[in-house]
């Protein structure tokens, strides 16, 4: 295996990164740009790229790790290879198997291709034998990745915080939400949490130091703390008053239903999380001290950084971006098909705006802003969903003015957005069958005037006899919750359509 060169190549390294549409393969990205290396994305589903600032500076192949005759072409002419990939959403039962296998298929094809090096981030070695499956499942990706004939560099890293970070969001909607928490034997394990921005900057810099070739490094914040101790710091930024009880029989899986209650965070992927939280993980040896010039940032800078962003909109990625944060996150994004057994509930009106200002007030459906009418029965359903295991309305959306294709909105995830045209919204909410919520916005066929069409229309596959009856028990409630969320928008984007008017006129010369 050639050795990669000490200095800046003559032509530009060729890096592949897998987990674009992840929290931190879709940070990485830019970074790497504008560290003027030549980037290629892996997803599943490309189209969850779309809508990306830096899109048009990258190649984009489609492959799956579990599917080795997908990544043999996409590792062609790739210098090294970023693996950030995990199935935690797959199922406590199977994603032990499926990162096992998605981590040998990786390894392979990159040694077919004569791959120089992969990077790969895991997780620290915790102290003591007892391993939870979360953990355990990191650490044997590492093992797994080194079973070929390429050198890695793998990363171990505790708690990751920053703005829609999954651990972050953890502590973020727990000390938000409970004045007074009461908490488990784990909340007093000792970890090291890092700031999401120094997690970038070694990834980055490692492509440029040749000793961390082959090495496995510990990397972690400048301080220490126990999950309580992050608990009331985030408090103390935020200057929230709180108090933490604990108590000794809170087992993982109460504290995973109860995380699963109060935060976004759906059961299924807080139980193998908080198992992990009972093991001590800190920094071991200094080796990423000694080979990078980085400095940790502190616990209290990584929250202040991460509050910011989230107070200024400027989220880039969250933890429910990735495919595998939905329910069905094994499957490909599938996209709206209109087929023989389909529903389809439509509605149409005639706005007096134009398509710009219609675009820009379904563009904030969802989170904070609500969904234009009956926002309480919008609530009741998100709550009956989160009681039979769905995501319920939690999630919210990860831009207050922004939307792109893979993002979650609330319990839909957005399947298309097309400027001024097109928004098209898939269930991820408990649903026996397959359902869309689409609007199209069209400009009105008679000429000098600025109103728009908008046609919204409810799509429902039903599964079973169970599927039609679903459908029919709430027909009586969209034929009141439909047309009213269609003359709400009417009349906002009227007010969009008045206010740009307004802006127009103030800056026309005197």
């Amino acid at each position: 295996m050639p050795p990669l060169p000490d200095g800046p190549p003559d032509r530009k390294k060729k890096i592949l990164v897998t987990g674009a549409t992840g929290y931190i393969g879709g940070r990485l990205v830019p970074c790497l740009l504008e560290a003027g290396y030549d980037v290629r994305c892996l997803a599943r589903s490309p189209e969850r790229l779309k809508g990306r600032d830096w899109e048009s500076e990258v190649e984009t192949v489609q492959g799956d790790a579990l599917r080795y005759e997908s990544l043999v072409p996409a590792m062609e002419g790739i210098d090294v290879a970023y693996y950030l990939i995990h199935s935690l959403a797959a199922g406590e039962e199977e994603f032990l198997e499926r990162d096992r296998r998605a981590a040998d298929n990786f390894g392979k094809a990159a040694q077919k291709q004569g791959v120089q090096r992969i990077i790969y981030l895991g997780g620290i070695q915790p102290k003591g034998e007892r391993l939870s499956n979360h953990l355990k499942s990191r650490l044997e990706t590492g093992e797994h990745l080194r079973r070929w004939d390429v050198p890695v560099t793998e990363f171990r890293a505790a708690v990751i915080v920053g703005s829609g970070s999954l651990s972050f969001e953890i502590i973020r909607y727990l000390t938000e939400r409970l004045p007074i928490m009461i908490t488990p034997r784990w909340v007093q394990t000792p970890t090291q949490p890092i700031a999401v921005r120094n997690v970038l900057d070694y990834l980055t810099a490692a492509l440029e130091v040749p000793e961390s070739t082959g090495r496995i490094i510990e990397i972690g914040g400048k301080d220490v703390l126990t999950y309580g101790e992050m608990f009331m710091q985030y408090a103390q930024v935020r200057g929230l008053w709180r108090m933490i009880v604990n108590v000794p029989f809170l087992t993982p899986r109460l504290s995973s239903h109860w995380v699963g209650f109060v935060t976004p965070i759906t059961n299924d992927i807080a139980r193998p999380l908080i198992e992990g939280l009972d093991n001590e993980v800190v920094v071991h040896d200094d080796l990423a001290e000694q080979l990078f010039s980085i400095e940790p940032l502190s616990y209290e800078a990584a929250v202040r950084l991460a509050l910011r962003r989230f107070t200024q909109g400027d989220v880039e990625t969250a933890w429910h971006g990735a495919l595998s944060s939905s329910l069905s996150g094994d499957q490909v994004v599938q996209e709206l098909d209109v087929a023989e057994g389909m529903i389809q509930e439509r509605h149409q009106l005639l706005v007096e705006a134009s398509p710009a200002s219609v675009y820009e007030v379904v563009t904030l459906l969802g989170g904070t802003s609500g969904w234009l009418a009956a926002d309480v029965l919008w609530e009741i359903r998100g709550l009956i969903d989160l009681l039979v295991g769905g995501v319920g309305l939690r999630r919210g959306r990860r831009s207050a003015t922004h939307l792109r294709p893979g993002d979650a909105l609330d319990f839909w995830r957005v399947e298309a957005v097309e400027p001024n045209r097109l928004l098209r919204l898939r269930a991820e909410m408990k649903v026996p069958g397959k359902a869309w919520l689409q609007f199209e916005i069209a400009p009105s066929m008679d000429a000098g005037n600025n109103r728009t069409l908008v046609t919204q229309t409810a799509f429902f596959e039903p599964k079973g006899l169970f599927g039609f009856l679903y459908w029919y028990l709430f027909y009586p409630a969209h034929k009141f919750i439909f047309p009213g969320m269609l003359r709400e928008l009417a009349r906002r984007a009227e007010a969009v359509e008045a206010r740009r008017e307004a802006e127009q006129i103030e800056v026309l010369p005197a």
